[in-house]
């Protein structure tokens, strides 16, 4: 027979009783040494072992990476949707793809290191004859999210009284043990999300389990020496809010990595693009540029920088790639209305990413009082101004500049004779252009700033202008049922005046 580490999984699986395995040359290794056994090999083959984690390869995966080679248990401490239960989950990939366990064992017991008492009875009556299973790499996986309701029992076990008595055993009997979740991910990887969620009196009771391997039930003199490498996460945030990780415990976590958000677009756009739930055929029929993506992904840089949003919660990535789904839907919605085979996203979907927004985002005081929904609709505006000036002039320069080098005149002097144009949501292609093109300067305005582009995109950008310059108080901009509305801003101020005031006659006119 082959060396036990050069045999297949199929070779793996035909041994099926402990004198095979013996003779296969297995030796039993520890879960922390067979992941720095694993994580090794990957390194020397340069494989790339957190496949579509973005933004970390230099700050949080080598820290990682450094933890599991020193046989740290790891505690990733960071804001919502960093993707640290994502890692959790994916350094299963790093287990061995099979291991043997005493057959018929609640606790994963090695053959050759029987642990629990099960085990240990079938190897004293049975010998080599002990018949042995193989446990894949995903089931040592076990993941609990901590909530104020969870037990000792839960975690650690407890006395089963119902088993005591079917089985007519006293309850000094190790046998009327139920285990918990912790006992029962022996050789495995044990998660446990939000710890510091976890009453104080629980995480006392991961003490012994960290620091000696050992677990207490009831009294019972029992040392289980578990084999278990311990993955926690948890939200600085709750260390003041809603708990707190307890000193000792935090004191016998080895590891604590700190995770952070994309660090740019770039980094944003690609976990976003991985992320969306998208159907072939929306991606087929609506297409979105480049720079909208870089739009939504700016939404969650200024969300963060944001006077009117909780920074301590954080905005997690779910933010883009909801924002991103529905400016998809709201492409898609256009495209079933108009009957066109095809469309490209534009500046009025937005205002179908205003429910992905502002469900998305904790507001402080403030944004309360203001409102969610304008909350969302001021980071839109925020991310507009901020792209605006990688594609035209800075307005601000240009408002210094004498008249006939001002790029913009020609557009703020049409709506300043009293035109205006409306941009519907569910314009056809034909109606959109033809609502842009009666804007005079603005398709030069696009072409001298970012030279001749495809039709769509050119449309795209004039639309873009119209905002961007909204944006820095040249034009107003006004939110209708159906789509926006642009014209001057000194007539639309005087305008906002006359109805003031003429609510206020109507008002009086109730007495």
């Amino acid at each position: 027979m082959k060396p036990y580490n050069e045999l297949t999984a199929k070779e793996l699986l035909k041994i099926t009783t402990l004198g095979a395995l013996k003779q296969s040359g297995y030796e039993p290794i520890g879960i922390k040494d067979e992941l720095r056994k694993n994580l090794i090999q990957k390194l020397q083959k340069k494989d790339n072992v957190f496949e579509g984690i973005w933004g970390y390869e230099d700050t949080v995966i080598p820290d990682i990476e450094r933890a599991i080679l020193a046989r740290h248990n790891i505690n990733f401490l960071g804001l919502r949707g960093q993707a640290k239960t994502r890692i959790a989950r994916m350094m299963t990939s790093l287990l061995d793809e099979y291991i043997p366990v005493v057959a018929g064992s609640v606790l994963n017991d090695d053959p050759l290191r029987p642990l629990s008492k099960y085990a240990q009875d079938e190897v004293k009556a049975h010998g080599d004859d002990t018949k042995v299973e193989w446990v894949h790499r995903s089931e040592r996986y076990t993941e609990k999210l901590a909530t104020p309701d969870v037990t000792i029992a839960d975690l650690i076990g407890d006395v089963d009284p119902i088993k005591a008595a079917s089985l007519k055993l006293p309850y000094s009997d190790e046998r009327v043990i139920h285990y918990g979740l912790i006992p029962r991910s022996h050789r495995a990887i044990f998660v446990i999300n939000e710890l510091p969620d976890l009453q104080a009196r629980i995480q006392v009771a991961l003490f012994n389990i960290l620091q000696e391997g050992d677990i207490q039930i009831r009294g019972f003199k029992l040392r289980l020496p578990l084999d278990i490498q311990f993955v926690f996460t948890a939200n600085p945030e709750d260390y003041t809010n809603r708990g707190s990780i307890v000193t000792p415990l935090k004191d016998r976590i080895d590891s604590q990595i700190i995770t952070h958000y994309p660090k740019s677009i770039e980094v944003g756009k690609k976990i976003t693009e991985q992320e969306a739930r998208l159907e072939k055929d929306q991606t087929d029929k609506v297409v979105v540029f480049d720079l909208m993506k870089d739009l939504i992904e700016q939404i969650a840089f200024e969300a963060r920088e944001s006077e009117y949003v909780d920074s301590k919660s954080g905005v997690s990535a779910r933010l883009t790639i909801s924002a991103y789904e529905s400016l998809i839907g709201a492409a898609e919605l256009r495209l079933l209305k108009s009957g066109e085979k095809s469309t490209f996203s534009r500046l009025s979907d937005f205002m179908g990413v205003i429910p992905a927004i502002t469900g998305k985002v904790e507001l402080v005081y403030e944004g309360e009082q203001e409102g969610a929904g304008i909350v969302a609709r001021t980071l839109i505006g925020k991310a507009i101004r901020t792209q605006f000036v990688q594609y035209f002039p800075d307005p601000e320069k240009s408002r210094k500049s004498k008249a006939d080098k001002n790029p913009y005149k020609e557009i703020t002097d049409w709506f300043g004779e009293g035109n205006m144009i409306d941009l519907i949501n569910d314009y056809s292609l034909q109606e959109y252009e033809s609502e842009l093109n009666k804007v005079p300067g603005l398709e030069q305005l696009v072409i001298h700033s970012n030279g001749k582009h495809p039709r769509e995109f050119k449309l795209f950008l004039m639309e873009f202008a119209l905002h961007g310059l909204a944006e820095y108080s040249m034009l107003s901009k006004h939110y209708l049922e159906r789509g926006m509305q642009f014209k001057d801003l000194l007539s639309s101020m005087f305008s906002m005046s006359e109805n003031e005031e003429d609510d206020e006659n109507d008002d009086d006119d109730l007495y």
